[in-house]
C-alpha cells in the first residue's frame, strides 16, 4: 500500500498544472528578465504576469510585491530593513512579535536585540491566540514594529491580525505578518486586514521550493537585505528566479481559484479527524477548534512520546509530523506549546497532522485505525 502524506504544512508537492507552466522557462524561454531583447521581454512579461497572480491571492496591488527565496528572506529582510530604516528616521527602537513566532522571525528579532533593538515577545493563551488588548498594553511611544503571524504553523490556530491592524493602524505603526501557512488557504485581504507588509512562500501552495515573496504597501522602503542589481525596483537584487517565479504565480492563481471549495473540503474532513482521535482514550486537540487553519489537526496522547508514535506511524506508512520542519530533530519541546502553557511532558506527545489538495477520506479512515492501533500496542508494551 503507498504511504500518505499528511504532512502539507511542512511543504506540498507541485501541482501538475504548475510544473507544466514552469518547464518552458527552463529551456526555450531562457531568457535573463533584465535583457532588453526578445528572450529577456518574454521573461519580463512572465514574471509580471506572476506579479499579478500573486497580488490577486491578497488584494493588493501588483507593483507591492516583491520577489524573495522564500518566507524566512522575506521575514528577515522587512523585519531588518524596517527596523534599521525606522530607527534611522528617529521613529524609535521597539519592535513586538509573540512568543509563537516562526523561528525566521523569533531568531530575526534576536538578532535585532544584538543590534540594539528592544524587542517585547507577548504571550498567547492557552489556545495560542494573541490578543489585540495585549498587543494594545505592550506599545510605547518608541515602539516601530510589530510582527504577528496569520496562523500558525504548528498547532493552526488563526490570531486576530485584522483586529491588531486596525489597532495598529490607528496609531501609524508599521505591522508585519507572517502568512506563510495561511495564503492560499483561507481568504487573505491586506487592507481588511490592515498590514503594511506580508510574507509568503510558493512551496506552502503547491508552488516550487526556492520562491516567496513579501508584500510591502506603497510608501514604505525597507533597507535591502541583498545588494546588487536594480532587480525588484532595486529592493532585492539578484537575477530573478523566473521558472519559480512563474510556478508561484500559477500556484496562486490555481489557489485563488478552488480556494472556497477547498477550504469547505478541508474543514470537514478537520472536522471529521478531530473528533475521531478526541475517541481515542486520553487524547486531545491543541490549538483553537473555532479558529483555525482548515487543514491542521494537531493533537497530544497521555503518556507517549512523540517520536515513539512517529515511528510507529511512519512504519505503518503515514507522514505526520511533531510540529515545524523546521525545528525537526530538536529535543526542546515546542516553544508554541510551552508558550500556550502545557508542560514539557504534555508538549512532547504532540503530533500534527496536516491536510490537503491530494487528501481523501479515505486516507484518514485508514490513518484513524493506524493511529488507533499504534496507541494501544505502545500503551501495551509500557503496562
Amino acid at each position: 500500500m503507498n504511504p500518505v502524506y499528511l504532512d502539507y504544512a511542512a511543504t506540498t508537492p507541485v501541482d501538475e498544472r504548475v510544473l507544466k507552466t514552469m518547464l518552458p522557462y527552463f529551456s526555450a524561454q531562457f531568457g535573463n528578465p533584465s535583457s532588453v531583447y526578445s528572450y529577456g521581454r518574454m521573461a519580463r512579461a512572465a514574471v509580471a504576469k506572476a506579479r499579478g497572480q500573486v497580488a490577486a491571492l491578497l488584494h493588493a496591488e501588483p507593483a507591492e510585491i516583491f520577489f524573495t527565496s522564500g518566507g524566512s528572506e522575506s521575514d528577515n529582510w522587512v523585519l531588518k530593513g524596517m527596523a534599521f530604516a525606522l530607527r534611522r528616521a528617529g521613529k524609535g527602537n521597539h519592535i513586538i512579535t509573540s512568543q509563537v513566532e516562526h523561528h525566521a522571525v523569533l531568531n530575526t528579532c534576536a538578532w535585532l536585540e544584538q543590534q540594539g533593538f528592544a524587542v517585547t515577545y507577548l504571550p498567547v493563551d492557552e489556545l495560542g491566540r494573541v490578543k489585540p488588548e495585549t498587543v494594545e498594553k505592550a506599545l510605547r511611544e518608541d515602539t516601530i514594529l510589530v510582527s504577528i503571524m496569520t496562523a500558525n504553523n504548528e498547532v493552526g490556530t488563526i490570531e486576530p491580525i485584522a483586529e491588531i491592524g486596525a489597532l495598529l493602524q490607528a496609531r501609524q505603526i508599521f505591522f508585519h505578518t507572517d502568512a506563510v501557512q495561511a495564503a492560499g488557504h483561507i481568504p487573505l485581504s491586506v487592507a481588511e486586514l490592515h498590514v503594511d507588509a506580508l510574507s509568503l512562500s510558493g512551496h506552502k501552495l503547491y508552488g516550487p521550493k526556492g520562491i516567496g515573496a513579501l508584500y510591502l504597501r506603497r510608501g514604505f522602503l525597507p533597507d535591502a537585505l541583498i545588494h546588487g542589481g536594480g532587480q525588484e525596483r532595486e529592493l532585492r537584487a539578484g537575477t530573478e528566479n523566473t521558472a519559480g517565479i512563474v510556478g508561484f504565480g500559477e500556484a496562486a492563481a490555481l489557489a485563488q481559484a478552488d480556494l472556497a471549495t477547498e477550504w469547505e473540503r478541508l474543514s470537514e474532513l478537520r472536522d471529521w479527524l478531530a473528533a475521531e482521535i478526541k475517541k481515542i482514550p486520553g487524547c486531545w486537540i491543541n490549538g483553537d477548534e473555532e479558529y483555525r487553519l482548515p487543514g491542521n489537526v494537531n493533537f497530544g496522547v497521555a503518556g507517549i512520546a512523540q517520536d515513539t508514535l512517529l515511528i510507529r506511524l511512519d512504519m505503518a506508512g503515514f507522514a505526520v509530523s511533531a510540529g515545524s520542519a523546521c525545528s525537526a530533530g530538536s529535543l526542546t519541546p515546542s516553544h508554541v506549546l510551552t508558550a500556550m502553557g502545557q508542560s514539557a511532558d504534555k508538549a512532547g506527545s504532540a503530533i500534527r497532522v496536516t491536510l490537503g489538495r491530494y487528501t481523501t477520506e479515505e486516507m484518514l479512515h485508514r490513518f484513524v485505525k493506524a493511529l488507533t492501533q499504534a496507541v494501544a500496542a505502545i500503551r501495551q508494551q509500557s503496562a
